[in-house]
């Protein structure tokens, strides 16, 4: 039995993790600054603009993974 595309994306989650907001939101409140963040089995990609953004974010990873409340690795990528 074949199933349409409605009924297949009808019962999709298009809803993001919490890290992903709560991320985003650390950063505009502290740095106000965005950056992408994809969150994916072992570890949470944060890609930001700049090198200077990425050093002061570097500071701050552990309050952050707190935050996050995840054992999930963190990482910065720039350039994003």
């Amino acid at each position: 039995m074949t199933d349409s595309l409605r009924d297949l994306l009808g019962k999709r989650d298009f809803d993001e993790p919490a890290e992903i907001k709560i991320i985003k939101d650390f950063l505009k409140h502290k740095f106000q600054s965005t950056a992408s963040v994809t969150v994916q089995t072992n570890q949470i990609i944060i890609g930001v603009s700049s090198s200077a953004l990425a050093g002061s974010l570097l500071m701050h990873l552990h309050e952050l993974q707190k935050l996050c409340n995840t054992k999930k690795r963190l990482v910065i990528r720039i350039g994003s």
